[in-house]
């Protein structure tokens, strides 16, 4: 394995650490500003990685794609606890709808300052050292992974953070068969997810993510 391959993997790994870690501690840091002290109580507000990784999400997942060479990582930090009922209480239904889209914001932004970043720089092909090359090659990991958890996680699909919103949403609308649909919902999201993931409907769900990643880079 040469020297290009390995700082390949570690800025790989780091890309996809800072965007799924990043994404679960900023739902609780904004359910915390809301008076839920759930997370910061039980020590998830924390940088380190090891109070977030999620064996099958953070390891298994993304091993799997790596060495079986999918075009790119996917996976998920141990999520972050959240008493909802004192998000709302504190601040309403809008506070319960910033803590769900807090981690897409996060991952949004993370994506959005990576792309300006990157357009100082030339072409990955063309940089000069191995450190230029991993910092060049680190943002485009981080631009690519940021905006996959950030769209998918946008889609209204149970458990995904925009079936909440949604949901949310719903209930200061007083859209009640909504409100009711997404709860009848939850027990099957999981199956809609993969039949989304793992079938030819795949093209169509993450086109939208082809597209702006293509559009940012």
């Amino acid at each position: 394995m040469d020297n290009i391959h390995i700082l390949e993997i570690v800025a790989t790994v780091l890309a996809l650490m800072m965007a799924i870690i990043g994404h679960e501690i900023m739902h609780g840091y904004v359910a915390y500003r809301y008076g839920d002290t759930t997370a910061k109580y039980q020590g998830r507000l924390s940088i380190n990685p090891i109070v977030h990784v999620d064996i099958v999400g953070t390891i298994i997942v993304p091993a799997v794609l790596f060495f079986s060479g999918a075009p790119f990582m996917f996976g998920w930090a141990k999520p972050v606890p959240i008493f909802i009922p004192t998000v709302i209480r504190n601040g309403g239904y809008k506070a319960a709808i910033h803590v769900a889209l807090a981690g897409i914001a996060y991952n949004f932004t993370l994506a959005l300052l990576c792309a300006g970043l990157l357009s100082f720089f030339k072409d990955l092909h063309e940089v000069n050292t191995l450190i230029e090359y991993f910092f060049v090659y680190f943002l485009i990991q981080s631009l690519i992974y940021n905006v996959v958890l950030g769209l998918f996680n946008l889609y209204p699909v149970p458990p995904l953070d925009g079936s909440h919103a949604l949901t949310y949403f719903a209930m200061i609308m007083k859209w009640t068969p909504i409100v009711r649909f997404y709860e009848s919902m939850e027990r099957y999201g999981m199956i809609i997810l993969i039949i989304f993931i793992a079938t030819p409907l795949s093209h169509y769900f993450f086109l939208p993510i082809r597209y702006v990643i293509g559009w940012l880079y």
